[in-house]
């Protein structure tokens, strides 16, 4: 059970996969084609339906894909990652399974069976092309190596993993590491127009009117790139509930304890904690390795409703594209 698992993500593997976050993943060439079935392991994987797939036979030749390795039973940021991908899909419509696959492999495979992982697509309302995948142990670490997506330093016991992902067009030979807390309207520009080279069909981009880049708070921006996979502001429940009034509903000390250290709670069978697993689809709320500054400053920007400051200090420049821009 995941209420035993220690937290996934430690400082200094997150500082890893941030530092990996816009590299190329792997060595690029002109062309893809067979120069790429003698790279990628040809492993045979089982997907959540129980069919088997080659990797690169099934899943990746001649296809525009996205990457990700996650645990079902993880208590930290693959429910989030999972999200993100699930907000990528409903941009992307009907280009998911058609231009765009996607992909999620277990780290595993001994817990996550063909089952357990189409239970877990479930709950995230995975649609067709988004295949959940499990295969043998020895199988997937040869694929995250050969993908950028193993580091040594970070493995344990406790499925302590880089958190990135990668996307591609095995036809360009053009490959890509991201973050999972990159904008879902971001990444789906990078895997639907991007990589497959479409282009848009409405609007038209003029730099001169575009509007002034968004200034947030650190509150803002935490809750933008940390909890935006999963919750909303006002919009109603998503993954998770909608956040609008949450400071004012909640006990202060339980929820700046809930914001840090989520997988303790529900380890100790926390009541409000566990009436909020069972209610939303038995998904853990994610340890999102917030230290004391970013809870401080969360709490605010969730005190304000996400009502934006008049003025603000310590503000960061948005990283997220403008409307006029995508």
């Amino acid at each position: 059970m995941f209420l035993n698992r220690t937290r996934l993500v430690s400082a200094s593997s997150w500082a890893l996969a941030l530092s990996a976050m816009l590299a190329i993943a792997l060595p690029v060439h002109a062309s893809g084609g067979s120069r790429w079935k003698s790279h990628f392991p040809n492993v045979e994987l089982t997907n959540h339906d129980g069919e088997k797939r080659m990797f690169y036979d099934d899943l990746v030749e001649g296809k525009v894909v996205a990457i990700n390795f996650i645990y079902t039973s993880c208590p930290s940021s693959c429910p989030a990652e999972t999200a993100k991908l699930a907000q990528v899909q409903q941009i992307l419509g009907d280009a998911v399974g058609r231009d765009v696959f996607l992909y999620s492999i277990t780290i595993d495979p001994e817990n996550d069976t063909v089952e357990v992982l189409n239970d877990y697509r479930q709950k995230f309302k995975a649609g067709p092309g988004w295949e959940f995948l499990t295969g043998k142990q020895e199988d997937i670490d040869s694929l995250r190596k050969k993908l950028g997506l193993f580091i040594e330093e970070i493995q344990d016991d406790d499925g302590d993993h880089n958190l990135s992902f990668v996307a591609g067009n095995e036809r360009t030979g053009q490959w890509v590491k991201r973050s999972p807390y990159d904008n879902a309207s971001s990444l789906a520009h990078l895997i639907g127009y991007k990589l497959t080279g479409r282009r848009r069909t409405t609007g038209v981009l003029n730099y001169a009117n575009a509007p002034d880049v968004p200034v947030y708070t650190r509150g803002e921006y935490l809750f933008r790139t940390r909890c935006t996979s999963c919750h909303t502001m006002g919009g109603g429940d998503m993954v998770g509930p909608d956040l609008l009034g949450v400071v004012a509903r909640r006990d202060r000390a339980w929820l700046e304890r809930w914001l840090k250290v989520p997988d303790q709670m529900l380890a100790e069978k926390d009541p409000l904690a566990m009436e909020l697993y069972e209610k939303y689809e038995q998904l853990a709320m994610p340890n999102l390795e917030l230290n004391d500054i970013d809870v401080r400053d969360l709490m605010e920007f969730m005190r304000r409703d996400g009502r934006p400051l008049a003025s603000a200090p310590g503000a960061i420049p948005s990283t997220e594209p403008t409307a006029a821009l995508q």
